[in-house]
């Protein structure tokens, strides 16, 4: 007997042993991402390739230097947002797709966990960084959300940096609308977003998004990238969420509000909850991505895509920036 019960014990002290320990979350995480949709490798040059990773880890860059030099998740995002927004090949500020009027319409949406305050703004014609004017709606304004004309005006009786219309168009953005007019499909064409979410060394969560929506999509069309709750979600007793796909169903779906339901009612970790409710945005019809960062310190970068442009980063060295599913 004494054999046996020595030997159970054993076995017991073995298992524990084996048991996968929780891994303490990194003093800062960051996680960003340019856009979801159909990304294939025979499709894609290598001098895009490069350009598109070149792009990602700019946004590392700004985002990292920030948390590293002990700011906060608010500040973070924002910065890594505002890299990509100017970078013309993602579809947020200068680069962004066209309506069919062959103007861009500018969405995006800045959230910070420690008080679930948040700004947005929507249909921005001259505001360089339409991320900065989101926050200044959060932090001046005392509303959440501003759409149209009076984006552009409040932002520039603020001193943010105003632009005119023709400076986020590019020959590239152009083309594509072109072929789409002309009834031509190039699933490439389609949409993509921008968007960072982060953790400080507090403890504090944030997120941003920013876009320029569909391609040739209607004047006045507005997705879910500037609604809180469907592109753009943060809570530091859940999780940090942005995201990127058709919008329309993401807002039918409150994607962002919803994966941090299921991380703080349900107990999921970030990547569980982010696979379960692009599952419902799928069984809708809806394509995309999103990145999540759980208070726990878990984390995903997840699409039912053919791809999705994103990166990760944070204070034990790690670094990776990816584009296509088997990365």
């Amino acid at each position: 007997m004494r054999i046996l019960i020595a030997g159970l014990l054993a076995l017991a002290l073995s298992a524990c042993a084996n048991m996968e320990r929780p891994v303490a979350k990194p003093e800062w995480t960051l996680l960003i991402h340019g856009g979801a949709g159909v990304m294939r490798r025979a499709e894609m040059t290598p001098e895009m390739d490069a350009a598109y990773r070149a792009g990602l880890n700019d946004a590392l860059d700004a985002g990292t230097r920030v948390l590293a030099g002990g700011g906060t998740a608010l500040d973070a995002v924002e910065a890594s947002v505002r890299v990509l927004e100017d970078n013309p090949n993602f579809n947020a500020g200068r680069g962004a797709v066209l309506t069919r009027e062959g103007v861009a319409e500018l969405d995006a949406s800045i959230m910070d966990g420690r008080d679930r305050n948040a700004g947005a703004v929507a249909q921005v014609r001259t505001v360089k960084n339409p991320i900065r004017a989101a926050r200044h709606v959060m932090e001046k304004s005392g509303r959440v959300m501003f759409a149209g004309p009076d984006v552009d005006e409040m932002a520039a009786t603020a001193g943010l940096d105003i632009v005119q219309p023709d400076y986020f168009i590019t020959p590239r953005r152009k083309q594509q609308l072109e072929r789409t007019m002309a009834g031509e499909v190039n699933p490439m064409d389609r949409y993509g977003t921008v968007g960072a979410v982060a953790m400080d060394a507090q403890g504090n969560l944030a997120a941003a998004t920013s876009t320029g929506g569909m391609n040739a999509k209607p004047p006045g069309r507005v997705g879910d990238s500037p609604i809180v709750g469907a592109g753009t979600y943060a809570d530091n007793a859940s999780c940090a969420v942005s995201a990127t796909g058709d919008g329309e169903y993401f807002i039918r779906v409150s994607v962002a509000r919803m994966i941090c339901a299921r991380v703080a009612m349900q107990g999921m970790r970030a990547e569980q909850a982010a696979q379960v409710t692009l599952d419902e945005v799928k069984a809708l019809g809806g394509t995309g991505g999103v990145i999540v960062l759980s208070h726990d310190g878990s984390v995903a970068l997840s699409t039912n895509t053919e791809g999705m442009f994103r990166g990760r980063a944070d204070a034990t060295g790690r670094r990776e920036v990816a584009i296509y599913l088997d990365e």
